[in-house]
C-alpha cells in the first residue's frame, strides 16, 4: 500500500513528496531514506532521547553511512513516523527479521516536541499490523530502559507483555542500566480489540 503525502513543518528544509509504505487511522509509515539523515542526527542528538534509548551521539557522516548500510540490510524495515500533516514525527523499525522463526524486534524514537500525542503507540501499532499482517512474523520483542515510563506505557497500550528484565546490559552515561524485554505473539495481536492499519 501506497500513498503520496506532502511533507510540511520545519524539520525539512524543503517540501517534498513523500511516499507511504504502510499507513494507519493516524500516521503513515514511510521508508527512511538517507536523505532522511540530518533530521535522525537530529533527533539521536536529543540528550533525552540518548538517554532513555542507551544512544550516544554521532556525527552526521555516521548516522548518513549507517542509513546506507541499513537500506541494503533485507532484515530490517526503517521508516519515519508522518501525521496527516506530513511532518516528521519520529522513527519505527522492524529489525533482525527472521523469516524462519517468525521474529524481529520493533525500535521507536519520537522526536522531543512531538512526544506526549499519541503518536508513539499509533506507530507501533502500525508497525505490529505490518509484521502480522503482511510479513510472517510470530513473534515481537522490544526492550527499553526500565526507568523509562513513556516508552513502559506505550508497549503496554499496544499488547505487549513483560516477559522480565536483562540486569546491568546497557552501559550508559557511566552506569548500567537494566532492560525492561517486552514480547507481542501473533495469537495476542489477534485478540487485541482495535482497528487494524488497513482499516484506515
Amino acid at each position: 500500500m501506497t500513498e503520496d503525502i506532502r511533507m510540511v513543518g520545519d524539520e525539512h528544509d524543503a517540501e517534498a513528496a513523500r511516499e507511504l509504505a504502510w499507513r494507519s487511522q493516524s500516521v503513515g509509515l514511510a521508508a527512511l531514506d538517507v536523505d532522511d539523515a540530518e533530521l535522525m542526527h537530529s533527533w539521536r542528538s536529543d540528550p533525552v532521547a540518548a538517554h532513555q534509548m542507551g544512544i550516544w551521539p554521532r556525527s552526521l557522516t555516521a548516522v548518513r553511512e549507517r542509513i546506507e548500510r541499513d537500506v541494503e540490510d533485507d532484515d530490517r524495515d526503517d521508516f519515519l513516523i508522518l501525521p496527516p500533516d506530513g511532518t516528521p514525527v519520529g522513527y519505527v523499525a522492524l529489525t533482525g527479521q527472521n523469516i524462519v522463526n517468525g521474529t524481529a524486534e520493533v525500535v521507536l524514537m519520537l522526536a522531543a516536541r512531538h512526544r506526549g500525542q499519541s503518536h508513539g503507540t499509533a506507530a507501533l501499532d502500525a508497525a505490529v499490523d505490518l509484521a502480522f499482517g503482511e510479513l510472517p512474523m510470530y513473534r515481537l520483542t522490544a526492550e527499553t530502559h526500565t526507568d523509562n515510563a513513556p516508552a513502559l506505557a506505550v508497549l503496554a497500550k499496544s499488547g505487549f507483555t513483560r516477559e522480565g528484565i536483562s540486569r546491568a546490559a546497557c552501559l550508559h552515561r557511566g552506569r548500567r542500566h537494566d532492560l525492561a524485554v517486552f514480547s507481542l505473539l501473533r495469537p495476542e495481536w489477534e485478540g487485541l480489540n482495535r482497528p487494524r492499519a488497513w482499516d484506515a
